[in-house]
């Protein structure tokens, strides 16, 4: 580089520095200053020979960082310090954990050291570590949340700068963000964070679907300012009325939820009508907080009507990550449903910055915060050594992104909970004892099952019995990861007493069989039974699956192993019956994928060479099709935890039962000779077996049921398609 140009970038990077003292969300005291000042002169030291992939001197990256850490997130000096510093540690020699920490306090120095230790992960060569590489990383947030927070702006300002790197490299980063980074953006309450991660992780994953929503929202940008006008008109001399100090803004919907209902809903860009949302942010003080948000809610209902389905009051009930507001969705102008969020300044603030504006809001109350409590119950599954990595990781990202439902105790007491859960999960969170011992739950004082769904609002009584003990069914009930975490420890406890016994039975029988318990013996066993591990064995003995006749069965090839083999070529061996159903018989021989068990083509994997009746999934790769794995090939983890998108649920299934029973329902115009229309569409339909119908009709409309028999789900939806096409036909469903 010119003298010159150096010149020039030794300016831009002190003006960087200078926005970072100007932006920052709290008040920053000489002090603080001067501690952000020595960590930019550490970093820029511990930096000057570094440059990013884009050529720019590596220091824009941290302060970048620190500018999130500072405005967008509002975290102390302390925080925009060890943002600063996060990569000192581990891009230069001269700077060690001790050095930081004599420098900047025990503090910054714990939360650089959490930094470097999730930075280094990534660089394992274990195989299959990045689901166990989450879980660590996860595990940082015992010492200190702030951890998890700058490493998010981290992954922010990767995802923001990530134009001049590889395709496939961006692909992974981006589908990496989209399976951790957003939903724990997401539970750390920083929302807008989290919008732009999801919109950057759809960019690199999507780049067509992505660019073509971001044109059309710029098209339409025009548009939505007229309606917030249109909108706004109506209201404000009703606010104003009240002298209310307001102000109304316009929420672009983001890229990503826009595509989300694309698919999900089936519609294009124009049909999705909720593109954005209203917001009405008041001043307040915060005696009259709830008070005015009920009457501005009260205005906005006296001009437009409300959905009262869509009525969200999450000021008397915040979520669990400290969000508060209330949201209406009314009939607006030019007859659109909009969404009017209505929220105080603290509340806006607290939606925004999340974790850092909750904790500036606490105010010396000392009851343990929101987040606090979500915190030690995430601590409490991470150290849990029962689930394996992949199992948690998905788990920990269902309970992440899980819209929340608020039930009550017999007492009174408010519990949150994920929307889906059961009594079963109410019984865990209220105390493990009492998840155990579990025996029926009332409802609004009503019996009902364990699988019952709970609804807000909803009063929980949990029945008890010591007699009690969870059996395999529950993890069929429960939703949560605490709850299934404890339901398979206590199944995996039981399953060693029975295998216990079970062992000391086997050694009785066998001695009578002129056979020893031994390694070779037992081994020789697990292979004859088509068991995975000795464990299996015990268990199958001490429950009586495996019986006298089974163990003769085995002596007898024992003793005569050529003879076994011959036999074995001819007929199909004997296969243990299987309580945990991981052994699978013969026939089953054909591959369906995903929840409507649909018949795909696929190649079957190299790296694990799966056979028939092998515990499977899918994997979607960008070449050659779907790719079948086994469950325990060494590539699952990863593929699991890096590209989570592409994984197919599969299975082998019985190829001699082809045939799936479904329901169909039909609403229309009633008209002479409907019902002949639609029964020669059925019949004309190759594959399909209609084995009832039934019709009603009601002042000129009509309603029907239609049972039919398919060999798939692309046989069903070629008959929906064509029974929509008859005249009169308003709906097709499939039940």
């Amino acid at each position: 580089m010119t003298e010159e140009a150096i010149e020039k970038e030794n300016a831009e990077i002190a003006k960087a520095y200078k926005e970072l003292l100007k932006v920052s969300y709290r008040t920053l005291t000489k002090e603080d200053k001067t501690l952000i000042r020595q960590a930019f002169e550490v970093a820029l030291d511990a930096h000057k020979d570094q440059r990013r992939k884009s050529g720019e001197a590596y220091i824009f990256h941290p302060i970048a960082v620190a500018k999130i850490v500072a405005s967008e997130i509002g975290l102390d000096a302390t925080s925009i310090a060890a943002a600063l510093l996060h990569d000192v540690v581990e891009d230069n020699e001269d700077y060690t954990k001790d050095d930081i920490e004599r420098l900047f306090g025990e503090t910054v120095a714990r939360i650089v050291d959490g930094l470097t230790k999730i930075s280094s992960l990534s660089k394992e060569t274990d195989v299959s570590t990045q689901a166990e590489n989450f879980r660590k990383m996860l595990l940082t947030l015992n010492d200190d949340v702030r951890v998890i927070i700058i490493k998010i702006a981290d992954r922010l300002h990767n995802m923001q700068t990530m134009d001049s790197m590889r395709p496939d490299k961006q692909e992974k980063i981006a589908s990496e963000t989209l399976y951790i980074y957003a939903p724990l953006a997401h539970r750390i309450g920083l929302y807008n964070i989290k919008t732009e991660l999801e919109d950057l992780g759809l960019k690199y994953t999507e780049p067509e679907v992505y660019n073509d929503i971001l044109e059309k929202q710029k098209e339409s940008k025009a548009e939505q300012d007229d309606y917030i006008k249109a909108f706004s008109k109506v209201i404000v001399d009703s606010l104003d009325k009240e002298g209310l100090n307001y102000e109304i803004k316009g929420r672009p919907k983001s890229i990503y939820s826009i595509r989300k209902k694309i698919v999900k809903q089936g519609v294009d860009f124009d049909e999705v009508y909720d593109k954005f949302a209203v917001r009405i942010i008041y001043k307040s003080d915060l005696k009259n907080e709830k008070f005015l948000a009920w009457k501005i809610y009260s205005i906005v209902t006296d001009h437009f009507i409300p959905n009262p389905t869509r009525l969200r009051d999450w000021i008397s009930s915040p979520k669990s990550t400290g969000y508060e507001a209330l949201h209406i969705t009314v009939m607006g102008p030019k007859n659109r449903w909009v969404e009017v969020q209505v929220r105080s300044e603290r509340m806006n603030e607290i939606a925004e910055k999340g974790y850092a504006a909750h904790y500036k809001y606490k105010q010396g109350n000392n009851n343990e915060d929101a987040l606090d409590s979500w915190i030690n119950k995430l601590q409490e599954a991470l150290e849990s050594n029962e689930t394996n990595a992949v199992d948690f990781v998905e788990q920990f990202k269902l309970n992440l992104y899980s819209k929340e439902i608020f039930v009550f105790s017999p007492k009174g007491d408010l519990k949150s909970l994920p929307k889906g859960a059961t009594p079963l999960d109410f019984a865990f969170s209220v105390h493990t004892e009492v998840g155990m011992k579990t025996k029926g739950a009332k409802v609004n004082g009503r019996l009902v099952p364990l699988s019952h769904e709970l609804n807000s609002g909803d009063q929980v009584e949990i029945l008890t019995s010591d007699t009690i003990k969870p059996n395999r069914n529950w993890l069929d009930y429960a939703t949560t990861a605490r709850a299934r975490s404890k339901i398979k420890s206590s199944l995996k406890a039981e399953k060693k007493d029975v295998a216990e016994d079970g062992k000391e039975i086997l050694r009785r029988k066998l001695k009578q069989l002129k056979i020893n318990l031994d390694e070779k013996s037992v081994n020789e066993m697990v292979n004859h039974f088509k068991l995975k591990t000795s464990l299996d064995l015990f268990y199958r003995v001490g429950i009586g699956t495996i019986d006298n006749k089974m163990l003769k069965d085995y002596a007898s090839s024992r003793s005569n192993m050529f003879m076994s083999y011959i036999k074995n070529k001819i007929r199909k061996p004997t296969v243990a019956p299987d309580l945990d159903k991981d052994e699978i018989t013969s026939k089953y021989d054909q591959l369906v994928f995903g929840k409507e068990e649909e018949k795909l083509d696929y190649k079957l994997s190299t790296c694990c060479n799966p056979i028939p009746g092998d515990p499977v999934f899918g994997f979607l790769t960008i070449n050659d099709g779907i790719k079948v794995h086994k469950k325990n090939c060494p590539n699952a983890l990863s593929l699991h935890s890096n590209y989570a998108y592409r994984i197919m649920q599969a299975k082998w299934i019985d190829s001699t039962q082809q045939e799936f029973a479904t329901q169909i329902k039909l609403s229309g115009i009633d008209n002479l000779g409907l019902v002949n229309n639609i029964t020669q569409v059925i019949s004309s339909n190759m594959h399909v077996n209609m084995k009832s119908i039934s019709f009603e009709t009601d002042d000129g409309v009509f309603s029907g049921k239609i049972n039919v028999v398919v060999t798939n789900n692309t046989m069903l939806k070629k008959l929906i398609d064509n029974l929509k096409k008859i005249n009169g036909i308003d709906k097709v469903t499939r039940v």
